[in-house]
């Protein structure tokens, strides 16, 4: 990822006075966990394929296990704030002009970085879960006069112990102050192939009314939330939807190849729905490449319904990582496909009426809020996207890619080029300004 954003600054940002630093944050080798338990109870057999589940499942699983994951969050939460140390000792003046940070995750990384900053915690979710069910007990279930007495006075006692408990914690906090969790506010939070919304959902966040990023994450604790993934990518999920509910029918934000020329900024980029036609789930994958392409869908392929698509993807990638076996390891690193062949004009906002006609014919997407599709038309709007997918190459096989598709954010121009592009947007929207205010 350094090589590449290195490569694209040079392209594209080099006239700016800033630079963009990326410091690799690896923390996972340090911790113990549980030996080499785990290697030891793992078959030979197929063992890439073994090998790379225990280094990325596998992980999963230590987290949701109360025994490990505390050793999870202190790792990475230190190993950021040690970095974070070292990098101001060795550039004093960053703190003081105002340097931002910014977090790259990727895959479990993105769950524990959210945890991180936002201070969630499982035992105090158990919590409340208790307190309700007591709280119910109460209304609903018939009793004795007396066993009622009892419980009220039970559920009683325990309210003021919670309140005592309180009390105790905010003197402590006031004769020893607490240091911050991270030493630096994260500006942009970019999480690539991440399974953080199921995690949100499975905690109980369901969408809202309001399109504020607050309701997952606020603005407070980091100033824009950004969700990169590729479309096949088994383990990555949108989290638009769990803000408001209908952005399950519109479109994520396309992201720009590097090498397009005058791509429309991503703020004027407008919202598209997602095609209503649901396909056979035994069609095969090359029934839409006759489709014309369009800048609000992958090259070559309508898009299939999302809950349809996860699924068969999730299939494939278990039956195509089962029959490469051990010459897995060797492929999971390569790049996003794309053909020398893909057009390069195709450029949002430039397509014209015939471009116009394109987008309502070919995707049956026509902009927000005229709806052809029979969804509700929505009365609110995000403040700002937060899904941003990679468009599919046109060679690209969609079962192959499914398998190698988690693992090649790193080395993907196009995701340098993204990350860059919300870096240096107050600085790239500062240089114009002062270019327009010279003419």
């Amino acid at each position: 990822m350094r090589d590449t954003a290195r490569k694209v600054e040079e392209k594209y940002f080099s006239n700016l006075a800033t630079h963009v630093e990326f410091l690799p944050v690896e923390w996972r080798s340090k911790l113990t966990l549980d030996g080499d338990t785990v290697d030891s109870i793992t078959p030979d057999k197929v063992r890439g394929l073994r090998d790379m589940l225990n280094s990325s499942a596998m992980d999963i699983m230590y987290y949701t296990s109360p025994l490990y994951r505390d050793e999870l969050v202190k790792g990475l939460q230190q190993e950021l704030n040690r970095l974070y140390s070292l990098f101001c000792s060795r550039n004093p003046e960053f703190e003081e002009k105002g340097g931002k940070v910014s977090i790259v995750s990727h895959s479990l990384g993105c769950v524990i970085t959210y945890d991180i900053m936002t201070g969630w915690n499982p035992v105090r979710l158990y919590e409340q879960l208790l307190q309700k069910e007591e709280e119910e007990e109460l209304e609903e279930r018939w009793m004795s006069y007396e066993e009622q007495r009892l419980l009220e006075e039970l559920y009683i006692t325990k309210q003021r112990l919670r309140e005592i408990e309180e009390r105790l914690h905010e003197l402590k906090a006031s004769t020893i102050s607490k240091p911050p969790v991270l030493k630096f506010k994260v500006e942009n939070f970019f999480c690539m192939g991440s399974p953080l919304a199921v995690f949100l959902a499975l905690r109980g966040i369901r969408p809202g009314t309001s399109g504020s990023q607050d309701h997952i994450l606020p603005r407070t604790i980091c100033n824009r939330l950004l969700n990169i993934f590729h479309p096949t990518d088994p383990v990555a999920y949108r989290l638009e939807p769990l803000i408001l509910k209908h952005y399950s029918n519109i479109s994520p934000v396309q992201i720009h190849w590097y090498n397009t020329a005058n791509p429309l900024p991503y703020e004027h980029m407008k919202p598209s729905f997602l095609n209503p036609t649901k396909e056979p789930t035994s069609a095969p994958d090359t029934e839409s490449a006759s489709a014309a392409p369009s800048p609000t869908t992958s090259p070559v392929m309508v898009r299939r319904h999302y809950g349809e698509s996860i699924t068969n993807i999730g299939k494939a990638s278990i039956l195509g990582a089962a029959s490469i076996g051990k010459g897995l390891g060797g492929m999971l690193f390569s790049r996003f496909g794309r053909s020398s062949a893909t057009p390069q004009t195709m450029e949002t906002g430039k397509d014209g009426p015939e471009g116009e006609e394109k987008k309502a014919t070919t995707v049956g997407t026509p902009p927000l809020p005229h709806s052809s599709s029979g969804f509700l038309e929505p009365t609110v709007e995000l403040e700002h996207r937060i899904d941003f997918e990679l468009r599919e190459g046109l060679v690209e096989s969609r079962y192959w890619s499914a398998v190698t598709s988690h693992t090649a954010y790193w080395s993907s121009l196009d995701i340098a080029l993204f990350l860059l592009t919300f870096m240096y947007k107050q600085d790239q929207e500062e240089t114009d300004k002062s270019n327009l205010d010279t003419i």
